[in-house]
């Protein structure tokens, strides 16, 4: 065993007993949560911005709301073939903190993911800042349908009424909502203990959440390091399933 593996086995200690003293466990989520469930993320050698070329515009204009309103078909295309990810699963990160919540400890997951992972997994309480790909509308009529009609949909899906049916994702362009933003904000002020795994804190306004933290346990898994590094009394840069299935399943 490496001694970086050694240090980390005594981290994931550390973590297990901030676990095992706290009722009061909040737990803020990036990509790198699902990254182990093989759904790719985004500015990482192996994410969606740094993949082959396959389209005629750059990802982050295919994402934007502008692009969704004037070339929805093409958005459409990108989306499902690159956004979509229908057989991934939950890994041990998203089955281990659905066991913390079931027993009374995890008050909240809050994710920038859009996968629905978390739910899948047994989670309840589940604020999506990004929104969900499992949630649709019609933009005319409000009419809501799910994500196998999206995939079942010829180009563009279309509401019974002619509107364009939009998926609940929070596009390039939109503010986050207001709701779920309010709700995140007073999970993590009351929280004891913060755990955030799977993210650079590199977006915003998201990654500024954790500056509504007056707590003292402050803790931070990720494979690299971040701009919050500083301020945690516990810092793991390993793999987020790995750590808290030694954590909370083992």
């Amino acid at each position: 065993m490496s001694k970086q593996n050694d240090i980390n086995e005594v981290k994931i200690m550390k973590l297990r007993e901030l676990i095992e003293t706290s009722n009061n466990i909040v737990f803020f989520g990036g990509a790198g949560v699902s990254t182990e469930s093989n759904i790719p993320d985004f500015r990482s050698s192996k994410g969606l911005y740094n993949s082959p070329i396959k389209y005629k515009y750059p990802p982050e204009r295919m994402l934007s709301y502008s692009f969704f309103i004037s070339h929805t078909k093409d958005f459409y295309e990108y989306y499902k073939n690159e956004m979509i990810f229908p057989n991934a699963k939950p890994n041990h990160a998203h089955k281990a903190l659905a066991k913390l919540e079931k027993e009374g400890k995890l008050k909240a997951i809050i994710t920038q993911n859009i996968d629905g992972l978390h739910q899948e997994a047994g989670s309840d309480e589940v604020l999506e800042l990004h929104g969900s790909v499992h949630r649709n509308n019609c933009m005319e009529c409000g009419t809501s349908y799910t994500l196998d009609f999206v995939l079942d949909s010829k180009d563009v899906p279309t509401c019974t009424c002619g509107g364009i049916v939009k998926p609940d994702v929070v596009l390039y362009e939109e503010g986050l909502d207001s709701q779920v933003l309010d709700k995140s904000v007073s999970y993590i002020r009351s929280a004891d203990v913060l755990i955030v795994g799977g993210t650079s804190l590199t977006v915003y306004p998201a990654a500024g959440l954790l500056h509504y933290y007056s707590g003292n346990k402050l803790v931070l898994i990720n494979k690299s390091t971040t701009e919050f590094d500083k301020s945690a009394s516990l810092v793991i840069n390993d793999s987020i399933g790995k750590v808290l299935k030694e954590a909370i399943l083992n």
